[in-house]
């Protein structure tokens, strides 16, 4: 048995970050597919979750992202109040470079033959036009072109409800839910992060971005010339002054220096995974800072790309996303009152909702 086999056995069956009902190694010669499905609880419904496609290292590395991000998938789900379990997909490989029609159509065929017990949509290095490609070959496919019955870009809600999130922030700890003279800092402004450069700026607030994508940046400058702009995450998370910190890259961006360095006062962003191991959470708050948790206040896109499935209406999305405020307030509550980090305490109100869901055989 190889150390990968063993390592994926002992996540699956024995540790605290296990407990995924189905794993599905996929690969397809012809087109060069090689992709790994995780489902993680469909407690709550069909799981749910989008498609990934990264330049893993390792096939390893790879099985270890889907199994957290459907992990993930299942406490944002459960947080939002959909009635969807939590999965993932990702697909090994550089988009630019290996990303094709007939990968996509073989993904396609992997997904659809699971009958429904996972359902895939966009995320990191895959879009619209590719869902519209797998949905050639998966009726479970959501985040598709408006000409093909889709919502569109999901980034758009995802966005919108991190800004929810922040200003539920703002309420609870300056007693307004407003950005107006704050200074947000952005780690990445990709499909999400422009998005919510705007949500920001509309709010009256300052933003100073970073990103590894320089013409990401200069996109971003050309249309929003007053944003400032940090030479890296590093020197983002120590401006002085910075009220909020928003992590909208991929994951563990709160590792232990980022931590330690942090002089934000609130943690609010769009990346999935954004703890790089437990016990990040206790760190925050013992140093005062507020986290907002990442599954809660990203939600806004998976709520998007459900209501997909129910004949999409953009009006309905946005109304059941602006939600995003009350609930975090909620959890900020929720977690004075126990004594505990957001993190646990959004943890175990998702973890009530599956156990009850479980309990009454839905």
């Amino acid at each position: 048995m190889t150390e990968m086999t063993d390592g994926v056995l002992h996540t699956l069956f024995q540790s605290e970050q296990g407990g995924h009902e189905q794993v599905v190694l996929c690969q397809d010669r012809a087109s060069g597919l090689k992709a790994v499905i995780a489902i993680h609880s469909t407690a709550l419904g069909p799981a749910l979750g989008g498609t990934r496609f990264h330049p893993y290292a390792t096939e390893a590395e790879a099985v270890a992202d889907a199994l957290n991000l459907a992990r993930g998938m299942s406490y944002k789900n459960a947080m939002a109040g959909l009635e969807h379990g939590g999965g993932k997909a990702v697909i090994i490989g550089d988009p630019e470079k290996h990303k094709t029609e007939e990968l996509l159509r073989a993904y396609g065929r992997f997904v659809a033959s699971l009958g429904g017990r996972y359902v895939t949509a966009c995320d990191v290095g895959t879009y619209v036009a590719d869902m519209d490609v797998v949905a050639g070959e998966c009726r479970w496919t959501t985040g598709r072109s408006p000409q093909n019955g889709g919502a569109g870009d999901s980034s758009v809600l995802t966005s919108f409800g991190v800004f929810q999130g922040m200003r539920a922030a703002a309420q609870h700890l300056w007693g307004d839910p407003t950005l107006r003279g704050r200074t947000v800092g952005i780690a990445g402004v990709g499909k999400v992060g422009r998005h919510l450069v705007e949500h920001l700026l509309s709010d009256g607030a300052e933003v100073i971005v970073t990103d590894v994508r320089e013409e990401a940046v200069r996109a971003l400058l050309a249309q929003h010339p007053s944003v400032r702009v940090a030479a890296d995450a590093e020197e983002l998370v120590r401006t002085p002054g910075l009220d909020i910190y928003a992590p909208c890259a991929l994951g563990g961006a709160l590792d232990d220096a980022t931590v330690a360095a942090l002089t934000a006062t609130v943690v609010c962003g769009a990346a999935n995974n954004q703890l790089a191991h437990p016990g990040i959470e206790k760190d925050l708050a013992d140093r005062g800072i507020l986290y907002a948790p990442d599954y809660v206040v990203n939600a806004g896109g998976v709520i998007q790309v459900a209501d997909e499935l129910l004949g999409f209406d953009f009006d309905r999305a946005k109304a059941k996303a602006t939600k995003i405020f009350d609930t975090t307030l909620e959890l900020f509550a929720r977690a004075k009152a126990d004594g505990i980090p957001p993190a646990a305490a959004a943890d175990r109100i998702a973890e009530q909702r599956m156990a009850e869901s479980r309990r009454s055989g839905r």
